[in-house]
């Protein structure tokens, strides 16, 4: 397809402005790697969560979730909760803040915080960045797959889907080499602009173009209905028989043993914290802990009404224009094709432009994310901490460069082996969050844990990465992820239950400054010997009200603009008042309680001091 001329000049102007910008804020980022990665802690936490939404409104994802509403409907609200999508509420509610208090810039450099110097802690910070590493060259490796796809719809030349992705990765590597988090988080607030225009742009065109009348003609019975029973019940036979075999292969028929598993994993997932990503990197950028917590909940009031507004109107185009070209295609078509086929198809020239320069928009977003969270690890890391610690900070954002190159490259090259986007996402969320689960839930609740028992917790988990499909080779990523699980929890115990426990300073340290809940009661005790105007924390009820109440005022965010452009009034006027009780509830038992639970400790202040004045009287001597 060529592209109308004003799309082309659209498109153009957007990657311009996005590379000089890149360079321009290049000086700015170089002056050192806090920098360089968290913009020196002075980023608002109201920009780092559109920044961060921004990261996560990615090509790859969304031709994923259009594939889903094209087929399960309303339901597939639920699907990406594999994910977990409400691993945002928890650290909305509380796990941002308690991260954020470490005050480190990566989460390997956390593992101090938590483990202190001991072998078992240099175990550990080694471990969680080869950890970091392979998630990043994976999720580069997944927006390289869905990018591909995408462009190769549009562009006028007869390359392969992965040459296009080469393409454009090597021009968002520019900007996001030279700029650091300053280029990045300054860009995504552009690229988050563009994208919520496109989204909404394209959710009015399907409300004019696709009647209500329209779609009940193609849809199934039930594809409307978000409730749902133990089986899935949704039977596409009248119009396109060959999904239900997609169904089937899928393994979402029996739809309420999935929701049981996913919500039990979704759980686990989201109380291990965030895995080493961007997303982490924008908590570990925020001001303060309290400014951690309202940056998390930022995301979710951002990022889901424009993004389910393109989603869902990209899906209702389809529906309403493209099933006859399915029904052609029959077994052969690839509905991660949709997507791209319904703004090619069915979107007018210049609005094509806007569109496909907000979804460049998104992949830039992702790409940037992920590849400014890698360097962080290797040079923070290891670099830093075992090559050159004495070296300027010239020398370690210079390498921070060469770095962001290399792993650029590796992404690249596992891009060309992936074989689509939904093996590419179900591989993350399943196989690589299973490996991280055990060990990341552990160090948050529970005093005995030691820096062995994550090591070998962690070690468990990657190497099943590898050793569960060789032997299962029958098991897909789903399936795959108890094993996986049960066998980093067994790695977790050995290593913990065979050594010593930490340092009693060490848990002591932790347990004041964090202030997790969990089971903590012998260093809580050692601690209100030393301390008895220590309060605890006792906020646990509290906080898994927050996070329940949080899901379901989540679900609103996505289901409105759904039922907005699909124009089922009756059903969005319930998820509107649903999304009211919710904010309410939130704002009186959450955002007006924040100060309270993460703001000024007087206890740890007086610490802190103390510690600075032996510190002074040990100099002075």
């Amino acid at each position: 397809m060529q592209l109308n001329t004003v799309d082309i000049l659209i498109i153009v102007v957007y990657l311009l402005l996005i590379v000089v910008l890149g360079i321009v804020l290049s000086k700015r980022a170089s002056k050192s790697i806090d920098n360089y990665f968290l913009g020196g802690n002075k980023i608002p936490w109201y920009i780092l969560g559109v920044s961060n939404a921004s990261g996560m409104f990615d090509i790859t994802g969304t031709i994923w979730l259009v594939m889903l509403l094209f087929v399960y409907g309303v339901k597939s609200v639920f699907i990406p909760w594999a994910w977990p999508v409400f691993n945002q509420i928890f650290l909305m509610i509380y796990l941002s803040a308690w991260l954020r208090k470490s005050n480190v810039m990566t989460g390997a450099e956390w593992i101090k915080t938590r483990f202190g110097n001991s072998k078992g802690a240099q175990l550990s910070h080694i471990v969680i960045v080869v950890f970091a590493i392979i998630g990043v060259i994976g999720f580069l490796a997944y927006g390289f797959k869905g990018s591909g796809k995408f462009f190769a719809t549009f562009l006028p030349w007869d390359w392969s889907p992965d040459i296009y992705a080469l393409l454009i990765m090597s021009i968002t590597a520019i900007y996001v080499i030279k700029g650091g988090m300053y280029s990045v988080v300054l860009t995504e607030i552009i690229q988050f602009s563009i994208m919520t225009i496109g989204g909404i742009v394209i959710g009015i065109i399907a409300i004019n173009q696709v009647s209500p009348e329209i779609l009940s003609s193609v849809l199934p019975a039930g594809w409307n209905d978000i409730t749902f029973g133990w089986h899935l019940n949704l039977d596409w036979s009248n119009t396109l028989a060959d999904l239900n075999n997609k169904i089937a292969n899928d393994e979402y028929s029996l739809f309420g043993f999935f929701f049981m598993v996913i919500v039990f994993k979704g759980f686990l997932v989201s109380m291990a914290g965030p895995a080493p990503n961007y997303d982490m990197q924008r908590i570990l950028a925020t001001k303060s802990p309290v400014e951690a917590a309202k940056m998390s909940g930022m995301v979710s009031v951002v990022l889901f009404i424009p993004r389910y507004m393109m989603i869902t109107g990209l899906t209702v185009l389809a529906l309403g224009f493209f099933i006859p070209h399915i029904q052609a295609m029959g077994a052969n078509f690839d509905f991660e094709l949709i997507l791209p086929i319904a703004i090619r198809d069915y979107v007018p020239a210049g609005l094509r432009g806007v569109l496909i320069a907000g979804l460049v928009a998104a992949f830039m977003s992702t790409y940037a994310a992920t590849v400014n969270a890698a360097p962080a690890y290797i040079v923070n890391d290891i670099y830093k901490k075992y090559i050159k610690p004495n070296a300027d900070e010239k020398t370690y954002v210079r390498m921070s460069y060469i770095i962001s190159f290399v792993v650029i490259l590796v992404g690249c090259f596992f891009g060309f082996i992936t074989r689509s986007v939904d093996q590419a996402t179900l591989w993350i969320v399943n196989s690589l969050y299973g490996g991280y689960t055990a060990a990341n839930f552990f160090k948050w609740y529970w005093w005995r844990f030691n820096g062995y028992g994550y090591f070998w917790g962690m070690v468990a988990g990657l190497a099943s990465l590898f050793v569960v499909p060789a032997i299962f080779p029958s098991l897909n990523s789903f399936q795959s992820f108890p094993i996986i699980l049960v066998l980093s929890v067994i790695g977790c115990f050995i290593g913990t239950l065979l050594t010593k426990p930490e340092k009693e300073e060490v848990l002591k340290n932790f347990y004041m400054t964090v202030k997790p809940w969990g089971f903590w009661k012998p260093i809580h005790e050692k601690v209100m010997l030393e301390h008895p105007e220590f309060m605890k924390n006792t906020a646990f009820k509290r906080d898994m009200f927050n996070v329940v109440i949080g899901i379901i005022w989540q679900v609103t965010l996505v289901v409105i603009p759904i039922y907005l452009v699909t124009q089922e009034p009756g059903s969005m006027t319930i998820a509107i008042v649903i999304c009211l009780i919710t904010t309410i509830i939130l704002k009186k038992n959450w955002w007006d309680k924040l100060n309270d639970s993460f703001g000024y400790d007087p206890v740890l202040e007086k610490v802190k001091a103390e510690e600075d004045r032996a510190i002074l009287v040990g100099d002075n001597k």
